[in-house]
């Protein structure tokens, strides 16, 4: 995706700067031919769709039941309550932190690491985190902790266990995907989303909903009801670490756990919102869409929220309008829309790659330095040149696209006949290739 050379800070209206650099880099900076990119990423997908068609014929991934099952040691380890209250313990003193620089800290993202802490350590680093430990955010989430001392309090008052009323079996992962799409917006497009008082606000609603609505649900709402859990947890599909059906710890070939992702209502949208946002996060660093949203009688608010919706729409409209063409061509299907969705998350892990890889490596540290109470903490410094950099964007992108094709190919001679397998996948390969353009374009443009 778009990103731009060095960190620039914005002001909007005379408030306190925003940092609206998400990386290193400028498109423009680039040392790498748009020619050679869309020519390597198209016969990247079509080589990988030919060979899937005339080689892999049958279902080769497993799911959850799959997995080399790793040391009883390591496993008792890793489930011993000790550990897991010290991970809880961690993530809820973590959280005391934040708050506390967002109440008494400057009102500056120079010298208060609270928006750093939020939008580099939270968002992109659960990335690496996820990817390689699992669904971490499980474990960290300071608000589990909290609904569990705040139950005892009600069960202790009423003087009788409370009891949760059941989930709706159609509410799945909605909320996160509405979770999700309301962080993006106070990153993307509120007019201050560096400041303490946008934090403040958005933290307070953030705390008021989770918690309002697991002590209606019980403590099961985090996992499909938090976004930042939804979040680590679908990445954590493509983690080598994971547990078999029966509970064991594995080491397990990232596509059988990928393969294991829930078909639940909301999981497309949850995917949607990760592709259109991140789409729409380098998109808005172009000349032109600035020049729109600074001139649009709309104003700059309400015009980026447009965009921003627009963005997720149309990649929830593509892959809908390749879901159909899918049915059309393989036959029925009851449910074509969550069947592939799976397929999406290995793209939204390679563009979430290439847009926030710099940003990880360069405002992390300095982040937690400041955190630390480091006085002068040096300036972030590139992770690489602008060459390998290019190199390392492009790759996240094609090979994202590509294992989705693997993905896909495999969930579609797993569900439809072999002589209409493959011509069924025709409208997911057009999709890549889509998806494919617009990454790149984006990139290199």
């Amino acid at each position: 995706m778009i990103l731009v050379h060095d960190p620039v800070a914005l002001a909007h209206d005379g408030a306190s700067p925003v940092y609206l650099a998400h990386g290193i880099g400028s498109q423009h900076d680039l040392p790498i031919s748009p020619f050679y990119a869309f020519s390597g990423a198209f016969a990247a997908l079509f080589v990988s769709f030919l060979a899937l068609g005339l080689l892999w014929s049958t279902s080769r991934f497993r799911g959850d039941r799959s997995g080399l099952a790793l040391p009883v040691r390591l496993q008792r380890a890793a489930d011993a309550p000790v550990i897991r209250t010290t991970l809880r313990g961690l993530g809820l003193a973590a959280a005391v932190v934040f708050v506390l620089y967002l109440l008494l800290g400057p009102d500056d993202p120079d010298r208060n690491p609270a928006p750093g802490a939020v939008y580099v350590l939270l968002w992109v680093g659960l990335v690496p985190a996820s990817l390689l430990l699992g669904p971490v955010w499980r474990l960290l989430n300071p608000l589990r902790p909290l609904h569990r001392l705040l139950a005892r309090v009600r069960a202790r008052a009423s003087g009788h266990p409370l009891r949760p009323h059941p989930l709706p079996p159609r509410l799945g992962q909605w909320p996160a995907a509405a979770g999700l799409l309301a962080f993006t917006w106070l990153e993307l497009v509120s007019p201050e989303p560096a400041a303490r008082t946008s934090l403040l606000i958005a933290l307070l609603v953030h705390i008021v909903v989770q918690l309002g609505c697991a002590a209606r649900y019980g403590e099961r709402w985090f996992a499909d009801g938090d976004p930042f859990e939804a979040y680590s947890t679908l990445l954590a599909r493509l983690s080598p670490v994971g547990r078999r059906v029966d509970g064991r710890l594995v080491l397990r070939n990232p596509f059988h756990g990928l393969d294991a992702t829930p078909e639940r209502p909301g999981l497309v949208a949850t995917v949607c919102v990760l592709l259109g946002s991140t789409a729409y996060d380098g998109f808005s660093d172009s000349p032109s869409w600035i020049n729109t949203i600074q001139t649009s009688p709309l104003g700059r608010t309400f015009t980026a929220t447009l965009g921003l919706l627009g963005a997720v729409a149309l990649v929830a409209v593509l892959y809908c309008l390749c879901a159909a063409a899918t049915r059309l061509l393989s036959g029925p299907h009851p449910a074509p829309l969550t069947a592939f969705a799976h397929s999406l998350v290995p793209i939204a892990l390679g563009y979430l790659v290439a847009h926030y890889f710099s940003l990880l490596v360069t405002e992390g540290p300095r982040t937690a330095s400041m955190a630390l109470g480091t006085d002068n903490a040096p300036d972030p410094l590139p992770p690489m040149g602008p060459g390998a950099l290019a190199v390392l964007q492009v790759t996240a992108v094609v090979t994202g696209h590509v294992l989705g094709v693997v993905a896909a190919h495999d969930r579609s001679v797993r569900l439809f006949p072999p002589a209409r397998a493959v011509v069924g996948q025709l409208p997911l390969l057009a999709l890549m290739i889509t998806y494919t353009i617009g990454g790149l374009a984006l990139l290199l443009n």
